[in-house]
């Protein structure tokens, strides 16, 4: 039913070379009273989307700390993923009708989560709506637990939210990525922010030859203006949307669009978006759709590196952590304006800010017309995401979270 995941590490220590060796030892200090102290993490898939890529990193630099931490995935058939999924939309705003079937779904694997994972960690972090019911399997008094929200709840299906609300309320304190999603809840409310490794392979520097390899298996001429998008194939990702405001720009340019992602495992509807994404893009040579395993960091960070101008054009997100990684490179980003893009995309300072397809092609053209300004926004990007959405900042915030759960 669940699968306990074993990753690989990188050393603490090689982190210093990048942050200052101050960093490092103000994270052992936060640490030290907590050594030996058992936390477990839960979500609901071991690949694919941000969670999962955040814990495969933050989990072993824990353990390096001496910290006993778990990271368990809860296990769910194809009707739970489709009824989680309609809630994640439906908490992004999309239009929805409950019905008492979906719910009676979601608790009842709910329930077979609390009676095959061991839920017993001194302090228990629940990722996501599609686990929240496990709070049920706490005893009193027994333990901490903190639900952690990923996405926007900034407009949420009102019946959908009464529905999750009741489990978020019994937990000890809940996590946002921005201070638009908090809610009017009984427990106290905390701010953190995704983040990224940059020494992961998505993230670490390239030599030359190996992204010429990367754009020649895809067929992406080098010599062109590349327009890229990461991201998964998800209509609030808006790919179509790209596809659209790519052709106005290619009115004025001479350019080619990669739109590249995957799937999760819990999300069914990345197979029917895909195709919608492949209509679309109507055989246009210059439209490069990737279909890319999860287990392809080093092509994704191939792609950014190569990239002109990188885009994320979501109509709801709850961070989107591609906007981190492509800052990171010092790549000029246009994204929406929704979610918690506008944390890292401070308008014509880190980046450019677009509300419709017609304002992307805008975007896009004033920095293909102005590339001093370009590289410009992509230095200051780069500096935005050192000092607040690295993985060493998010790993501060949780030992000093769980410090203070301890203490209470």
């Amino acid at each position: 039913m669940s699968d306990t995941l074993t990753l690989g590490r990188i050393p603490l220590d090689d982190y210093a070379e990048l942050l200052g060796a101050g960093e490092i030892e103000e994270l052992r200090a936060l640490a030290s009273p907590l050594r030996g102290r058992s936390i477990q993490m839960v979500n609901s898939t071991a690949v694919g989307g941000g969670v999962a890529e955040i814990l495969t990193r933050l989990v072993p630099l824990a353990e390096e700390l001496d910290l006993n931490i778990k990271w368990e995935v809860m296990g769910g058939g194809e009707d739970f993923f489709e009824v989680t999924k309609a809630f994640h939309n439906a908490l992004h705003g999309a239009p929805y009708h409950a019905s008492q079937r979906d719910f009676d779904i979601f608790l009842a694997y709910n329930k077979m989560n609390r009676e095959k994972l061991p839920l017993d960690a001194e302090f228990m972090v629940i990722h996501d709506p599609q686990p929240a019911a496990l709070i049920e399997a706490r005893r009193p008094g027994a333990n901490h637990w903190v639900w952690r929200c990923h996405i926007d709840l900034s407009h949420p299906n009102r019946t959908v939210w009464d529905f999750l609300e009741q489990f978020v309320s019994k937990y000890d304190g809940a996590m946002f990525s921005s201070p638009e999603f908090s809610r009017q809840l009984p427990i106290p409310q905390y701010l953190f922010y995704p983040a990224i490794d940059p020494l992961s392979e998505k993230n670490w520097e390239l030599d030359r030859e190996f992204i010429a390899q990367v754009l020649a298996r895809y067929g992406i001429d080098p010599q062109r203006t590349i327009l890229t998008q990461i991201s998964r194939f998800d209509r609030l990702k808006d790919p179509v949307g790209v596809i659209r405001a790519y052709r106005i720009v290619k009115r004025y340019f001479d350019c080619q669009l990669v739109l590249a992602g995957g799937s999760a495992s819990d999300d069914p509807e990345g197979a029917v978006v895909l195709k919608e994404v492949l209509r679309e893009a109507d055989g246009d040579p210059d439209i490069k759709v990737l279909e890319l395993p999860a287990w392809a960091p080093l092509e994704v960070n191939a792609l950014q590196r190569a990239s002109t101008i990188v885009l994320q054009k979501s109509l709801r997100e709850g961070f989107g952590l591609t906007v981190s990684e492509a800052l990171w490179k010092k790549k000029p980003v246009v994204a929406s304006a929704v979610g918690g893009i506008p944390i890292q995309i401070i308008h014509k300072h880190t980046g450019l800010l677009a509300h419709s397809v017609e304002g992307t092609a805008y975007q896009i053209r004033f920095l293909l017309s102005h590339p001093e300004i370009a590289t410009r926004l992509g230095e200051h990007g780069h500096e935005h995401v050192k000092e607040n959405f690295l993985i060493t900042q998010k790993l501060k915030r949780y030992l000093t979270l769980l410090l203070t759960l301890a203490r209470a």
